[in-house]
């Protein structure tokens, strides 16, 4: 008795919140109120359909055939040999498998262990807003500064202004993070952009975290500009990319990081303390399925004609559509329909709509009004239907 009361006499709120400013993430306000009200959930970005059974049935194989205790710390040998090979294929750029690849416990944590391995206190981040929601914490986490470069939208789209980028470059800026395929915006780099961003860093220490977890729905013909294409940006960058993403498989939880040995080195030494190693019969899985290279070849053309049968949707209400060149995600200007700010209108949209949407406000650090909301289009053709049936009258 005397322990639980001291225990109860311990006073909690002397304890300082490494992340003070996080709360609910909207993805978990929004899929719950998807939930209450019946809503189709076109908000969190995943698949409402089901993967390959082939990869389901790799993955049965392996756990039957024993292969359920550690693998190495940086991932089987075979995955790492696959990756790289693939890489190699798509990308021209070879990373040696043995020093250069390692297998993570999802992209988040990919993200996460490339900061934390590289960023130190009082070092500066550049963030290009909007932006997915993990980086800031990650930079906070390590004690880094993140610095905010907004992009501009347009009817044309959102796109970098790399002047302001180059512009938030100073003596302590460690590392400049990029996304494409853009999560949210459905924006992608193109060879303007890697020029651009290659004139900033030349010359300078600073390091480059490419968050490439769509790389495969890049779309109209066009292809991804990987930073791994770049020798000039590939000598300096983290490279994070998302088996989930790819095959379908979201809750696995489980990606790779690519990056130069010197790079890597530092990876590993964070990487085997906060996660050590990753779920073995999904690595042997992965390896077995990934030598046929159709799964990710056909993936453009799987999301495309999701894409084209949303946006042909959508064109039938007051939703000004802006491009969607990558992802799985389309945003649109909903100024026509209503002037209320984001985040209500997308509770309003769920409420009496019935279908939900993250609004795109979500992803700064200080929420801008630009009128603009994120829809998913990962889904199952009858879910667009239905969504699309329930947005007709807008």
């Amino acid at each position: 008795m005397a322990t639980d009361n001291a225990a109860h006499s311990m006073d909690f709120s002397r304890i300082t919140s490494r992340l003070p400013d996080v709360g609910t993430t909207i993805f978990t306000v929004m899929s719950a109120l998807a939930t209450e009200k019946g809503a189709v959930n076109l908000g969190q970005g995943f698949p409402d359909f089901h993967c390959d059974p082939a990869l389901v049935d790799a993955v049965a194989d392996a756990m039957r055939r024993g292969l359920n205790q550690y693998p190495p710390m940086t991932g089987i040998p075979q995955l790492r040999e696959v990756i790289a090979d693939k890489v190699e294929s798509i990308y021209g750029h070879r990373y040696d498998p043995a020093t250069e690849i390692t297998v993570t416990a999802g992209a988040t944590q990919g993200i996460l262990t490339s900061v934390l391995c590289c960023v130190h206190p009082g070092d500066e981040v550049i963030v290009i807003e909007p932006a997915y929601d993990s980086y800031v914490p990650a930079i906070q986490l390590a004690g880094g500064v993140p610095v905010f470069v907004q992009m501009e939208v347009s009817d044309a789209g959102y796109a970098v202004p790399w002047d302001k980028v180059a512009a938030a470059v100073t003596p302590r800026t460690r590392l400049i993070m990029v996304n494409s395929p853009h999560n949210p915006t459905g924006s992608v780099l193109r060879g303007a952009d890697i020029a651009a961003l290659s004139d900033i860093v030349r010359g300078t220490d600073i390091l480059v975290l490419s968050d490439e977890v769509y790389e495969h729905m890049v779309y109209d013909g066009h292809r991804h500009e990987s930073v791994c294409r770049h020798p000039e940006l590939a000598a300096r960058s983290f490279v994070v990319s998302s088996f989930g993403k790819t095959y379908h498989v979201t809750g696995w939880k489980i990606g790779y990081v690519a990056a130069p040995a010197a790079l890597m080195h530092e990876f590993r030494k964070v990487h085997q303390f906060n996660v050590f190693t990753v779920n073995t019969p999904v690595q042997h899985g992965l390896a077995a399925f990934m030598k046929d290279p159709a799964p990710y070849l056909e993936l453009p053309a799987f999301y495309q004609r999701k894409r084209d049968l949303f946006r042909d949707g959508l064109s039938q209400t007051r939703f000004k559509l802006l491009p969607s060149d990558g992802t799985y995600f389309q945003c649109v200007d909903y100024r026509a329909v209503s002037d209320l700010p984001e985040a209500e209108f997308a509770k309003w949209l769920t409420t009496e709509m019935g279908v939900a949407a993250i609004p795109v406000s979500a992803f700064y650090h200080q929420p801008r009004e630009s009128g603009i909301v994120r829809f998913c289009f990962a889904k199952q053709d009858a879910t667009l239907k239905l969504a699309l049936e329930r947005l007709a009258t807008l």
